[in-house]
């Protein structure tokens, strides 16, 4: 009765500090607001921050590397089945002690045994090189020495950076490094 009462008081305690934790920034007094305008329940939208993996810079150029495929061909197999036959042995006993007796007796049991053997070849297509999108940044982070640095992006990125302005702002969060 009191490991139920725990636990429930465990659980109440759980939910309310996550709860508290939860809790809006603007309220929680954080200070990194510049004004008061946007603040509070007001009906602009708040520009989202962006995460550590976000990347900004200068559009310099966009690159598609389609997927490359070629043929390969590998062992084809086949699934054959035999019918066998196996010897069972079955022994029951009754009596105990001296007067105890074993009877044994054998039955013959039909079942299928199946293998996967090798027929041959067959031919398949196996990809060599992944489709990827890419995009390459100048002036990377605000860093006037960082130009022409290339990074894989998803296609939705790739199509706001390639609609862009050449030399425009652009900010995304990559999916690899280099192209």
């Amino acid at each position: 009765m009191f490991t139920k009462r725990w636990i429930a008081g465990g659980l109440t305690a759980l939910l309310i500090g996550t709860l508290s934790a939860c809790g809006s920034g603007s309220e929680s007094g954080s200070s990194d607001s510049t004004s008061g305008v946007g603040q509070g329940s007001s009906s602009t939208p708040q520009k989202a921050r962006p995460t550590p993996d976000t990347v900004t810079g200068l559009r310099d150029s966009v690159r598609h590397l389609a997927k490359q495929t070629a043929k390969g061909t590998r062992p084809h197999t086949v699934t054959k089945c035999a019918s066998a036959s196996k010897k069972v042995r079955h022994t029951s006993s009754s009596g105990s002690g001296s007067k105890k007796k074993t009877r044994t007796w054998y039955t013959t049991e039909q079942h299928r045994e199946c293998s996967k053997v090798r027929s041959g070849t067959e031919t398949y297509t196996r990809i060599v090189r992944a489709e990827r999108w890419c995009v390459s940044l100048d002036d990377v982070g605000g860093d006037t020495a960082k130009d022409d640095v290339w990074y894989q992006v998803t296609r939705s990125a790739y199509d706001e950076a390639r609609i862009a302005d050449e030399h425009a702002r652009v900010e995304f969060t990559p999916t690899g490094s280099g192209c």
